[in-house]
């Protein structure tokens, strides 16, 4: 039977930070926030009001436990997690400052999402009455046996009659950890998929193509009629559009290309003393997904999505936890006096 639940499938991560924009250990000290780009939308769902379970392997020890105890702090259903021996994948993180730019260094090699065996995923269970299943490029990354699990659970949401959404997240630091082939492995994916999040390099990548026109617009949606003509599954396909200045100030901007042949664009909105850009992305997806999933148009889902994104650059670690209500104060262009 289907319902209105969507699952969200890959690793929940330890993110390991030096505080304020000082440099790793430049004092004994990090702060621990807990994440993972699936998670993430999982995390931003719930808080839209969406029935939302999160599937995964964890470590089974007290970190595995934390982490699964924040995600039902935040409303996700955490029934369909597993634990195995191993250890918590983490990643550290520097911010930057100026025109010093922020870092990522990853540590998860041998986690226990990364060793779990394809075939531990029960996925005929899994999708069971499931909408939607939201999958990201940074599992595939990790090794064969994930990607395998991925396009596995990808395809037992199709044959279930679910949608499935795939935001490309392209990590080189995980792909050249091991002997890959990612045109192959993520051709397989896009090939199962209704939502696409990816821009023209990502696309470009997997058909292995690029596109060149200097116009943002005119390329993105070059390279998503490219996309479309490739994946008879996909029905729309969404990026945003990022300018620095420096660490601190972007412009963010957002695009939405649907079979159909409309593009949708939403204009930058300047972004001035952003407090942390991790996980941006994963709110802009959350935002458009709750706009396909409250049968929202195209235009006011992207509108959404931009606003979610824009947001989150300004609340630390690495989810936002915003309501509908704040998301579309920014969409209305609410004014930013104190409420009281």
């Amino acid at each position: 039977m289907m319902t209105d639940r969507v699952l969200c499938f890959g690793e929940l991560l330890l993110r390991l930070a030096a505080p304020g924009n000082e440099l790793l250990l430049q004092r004994p000290h990090l702060d621990v926030h807990v994440g993972g780009a699936e998670a993430n939308v999982a995390v931003a769902l719930a808080g839209f009001g969406h029935a939302v379970a999160m599937a995964g392997t964890l470590a089974d020890n007290a970190l595995g436990r934390a982490a699964r105890d924040q995600l039902r702090r935040n409303g996700v259903d955490t029934t369909a997690l597993a634990f195995a021996p191993g250890r918590m994948g983490l990643y550290f993180y520097t911010t930057g400052a100026g025109q010093r730019p922020s870092e990522v260094l990853y540590d998860r090699a041998h986690s226990a999402f990364a060793d779990a065996p394809a075939q531990s995923h029960d996925w005929p269970a899994l999708v069971a009455g499931t909408r939607l299943l939201h999958l990201s490029g940074i599992t595939p990354a990790l090794g064969p046996g994930t990607a395998q699990a991925a396009l596995d659970g990808a395809r037992a949401a199709r044959a279930h009659g679910a949608l499935v959404c795939f935001d490309g997240n392209f990590r080189a630091k995980l792909w050249a950890a091991w002997d890959s082939d990612p045109p192959t492995i993520l051709r397989g994916l896009f090939a199962q998929a209704d939502i696409a999040f990816a821009d023209h390099r990502d696309i470009g990548l997997v058909l292995g193509t690029t596109f060149e026109a200097d116009d943002p617009q005119t390329r993105f949606a070059t390279a998503a009629g490219a996309a479309f003509a490739a994946f008879p599954h996909l029905q729309r396909i969404a990026c945003t559009t990022r300018t620095q200045s420096s660490v601190d100030h972007h412009r963010l901007g957002a695009l939405m290309a649907t079979r159909d042949g409309a593009l949708h664009v939403c204009p930058s909105m300047e972004l001035a003393g952003i407090v942390d850009r991790i996980g941006a992305g994963d709110a802009f997806a959350a935002g458009v997904l709750h706009g396909v999933l409250s049968a929202m148009d195209d235009a006011d889902s992207l509108a959404f999505g931009l606003a979610s994104g824009v947001l989150k650059h300004y609340l630390p670690g690495d989810a936002c936890t915003l309501g509908i209500d704040e998301v579309m104060a920014l969409v209305n262009g609410e004014r930013l006096d104190v409420r009281r």
